[in-house]
């Protein structure tokens, strides 16, 4: 029999998980990954709550959680990747990357590699197709992670599974309810990855601090304020910037002279864009040019998305040979930031393919 480790957060997600391999009759191991900050009492973190959640879950299908302390790996690697890419000008997701270090890497590292099965709480599901197993997307367009799991490696896709994957977010509720788990009505966590109730802002000012300098007009070159560092802003960015005369939107950010630079207007069109670059893509199951193998063709019809929304969009996507990747739009794309993830699927919006960093 496969050994199954389940990863609780706490959360209401992951909990029904519990659920679902014991209706099935599966035997598995808890496991609450500790990635929390090194004072607890300095954030205003709900790690401590999540842990009692956890091991009540843990308790009623008859496990004992085990804490595994990835807090060491979470802040060397984690941490500092994020703030390499934002003192850089770029826009990371730490949430990607909290997947493939440490739910997927550190915890196998430390435990995982005893087991064949690690089971989380993430909306995606796989697919076995051809032979080869796939990340695929969850029916529940809202609440799908597919985008948050396309970094990780494949031989961690071969030992994931995501029991509720195949569930909307409503069902997982009601299932929730009706099985009177502790963290039922529970509301999502709205922070950083399992960072509890950390605010982004405040992670990256702990590490960065501030940095003010100028907010121009990108059209005319008005002075328009002053902004308290260009890491707490990201390309696109229309809410928290604090200025009268708008809708403002951010436009560019100039590293060097420390310039933010926005435009004005409720749906400007210097925030839009239909074709851009990204670099280091990484494969998952299989690259979405193997079909092209042999045909000399350099180019291919998919879908993608650049950040955690519903919305996915039509495109081709060339290999340009030199390592990077011309995304073309059908439609053009508001926000388009260097740094961030662009994550790409077949034309069904299906398989999951991988994604790579987006370039300008």
């Amino acid at each position: 029999m496969a050994k199954i480790a389940l990863l609780l957060s706490g959360g209401v997600d992951s909990s029904v998980v519990a659920y679902e391999l014991h209706r099935q009759g599966l035997e598995f191991d808890s496991f609450y990954i500790k990635i929390g900050p090194e004072d607890d009492k300095e954030w205003d973190c709900s790690s401590e709550e999540d842990l009692e959640m956890a091991t009540a879950v843990a308790h009623k299908y008859g496990t004992k959680l085990q804490v595994v302390d990835c807090h060491k790996e979470y802040w060397d690697q984690v941490t500092k990747y994020t703030m390499d890419k934002v003192r850089s000008g770029f826009t990371p997701n730490p949430d990607v990357m909290c997947n493939r270090l440490i739910k997927f890497g550190a915890f196998h590292e430390k435990v995982g590699k005893d087991y064949d099965i690690i089971a989380t709480g993430h909306y995606a599901q796989t697919e076995i197709i051809d032979g080869k197993k796939w990340l695929v997307t969850s029916p529940d367009p809202v609440k799908d992670q597919t985008d948050f799991l396309a970094q990780i490696y494949d031989w961690q896709l071969q030992k994931a599974i995501f029991p509720i994957g195949h569930y909307q977010k409503g069902e997982v509720r009601e299932i929730a309810e009706r099985e009177h788990l502790v963290n039922a009505k529970r509301k999502d966590s709205q922070g950083i990855c399992f960072l509890g109730k950390i605010n982004y802002n405040d992670y990256i000012r702990r590490y960065l601090g501030e940095n003010p300098g100028d907010c121009i007009e990108f059209e005319t070159g008005k002075f328009i304020g002053k902004h308290k560092g260009l890491w707490f802003h990201t390309i696109g960015q229309r809410k928290g910037l604090g200025f009268g005369g708008g809708p403002w939107f951010v436009i560019k950010k100039d590293m060097e002279k420390n310039i933010l630079y926005l435009s004005k207007g409720y749906d400007p069109e210097t925030a839009y864009k239909d074709e851009f670059l990204i670099h280091d893509l990484h494969i998952l199951t299989e690259s979405p040019f193997a079909e092209c193998q042999g045909k000399n063709q350099s180019s291919v019809s998919i879908t993608f998305k650049i950040r955690h929304t519903a919305d996915h969009h039509k495109a081709i996507l060339t290999d340009n040979h030199d390592g990077t990747y011309t995304v073309k739009s059908e439609q053009k794309i508001h926000g388009v930031a260097p740094g961030q993830f662009c994550v790409i699927y077949d034309e069904q919006h299906h398989r999951c393919f991988g994604s790579g960093e987006i370039t300008l």
